[in-house]
């Protein structure tokens, strides 16, 4: 029987950046999860399958081997801490990991409108942070001498700034249009965030025939 390969994804950009990607090692999925309720999707080879789950599980579901390679943000990387975890290397940039270059956006601080982040944010000052990413805020600040409270929240993260629950947010940005909408605009910038491809450490020594293509294939088809 043929090995079984599992590739975790999630919904929505990444998944749709990723089909290029897919294609260039010829994989095919049988049907699009949007259009779906299955969250294990068949592809066009029998031994290869998707898994469909949160942005935030990929990492632990390749950790812990139920998948054997998936596609997350740096900033969920970042978050997960990468334990049990193999970034492939970049060969055309010495000891850097794969940046597939897709799912591109900024993690930045933002502020209501007239906030003078400025003068708060100096070494010493004390700021409310409200965040999905604790870990990135806390690192980002600490650098700063800044001293934080962090909140964390799981969604609608321009709604603390603007109830007197935070100071400011630390989030992802694309085009600043949510931001705008909700009279926020954003002051700093921490890091540019885009998806790389992780792979099950013990997967990659027992699938490295199946594996390795698949990983080769990704770099040779990442966008310019």
């Amino acid at each position: 029987m043929p090995q079984q390969l599992t590739i975790a994804l999630s919904k929505g950009r990444i998944f749709e950046e990723t089909l290029p990607l897919l294609a260039a090692a010829g994989i095919v999925p049988s049907e699009a999860p949007e259009n779906s309720r299955k969250l294990i999707i068949p592809t066009n080879h029998p031994n290869i399958r998707l898994v469909i789950v949160r942005a935030s599980d990929v990492p632990t579901y390749v950790q812990y081997g139920a998948a054997d390679l998936g596609i997350a943000g740096k900033d969920v990387l970042i978050e997960h801490g990468g334990e049990g975890l193999c970034q492939p290397l970049d060969l055309n940039i010495a000891h850097q990991p794969l940046d597939l270059q897709i799912a591109k956006c900024r993690m930045m601080v933002a502020v209501p409108q007239g906030f003078d982040y400025a003068a708060a944010s100096q070494p010493g000052c004390r700021l409310r942070i409200a965040t999905k990413y604790p870990n990135i805020a806390a690192e980002h600040f600490a650098a700063k001498g800044v001293h934080v409270d962090i909140i964390k929240l799981y969604g609608s993260m321009e709604l603390a700034p603007l109830v007197g629950l935070s100071d400011c947010i630390v989030d992802l940005v694309s085009t600043g249009n949510t931001l705008k909408a909700n009279n926020l605009e954003a002051v700093e910038h921490i890091a540019n965030i885009s998806s790389r491809l992780i792979v099950n450490k013990a997967a990659l020594k027992t699938k490295y025939a199946l594996l390795n293509p698949i990983i080769e294939a990704f770099a040779g088809a990442i966008p310019s």
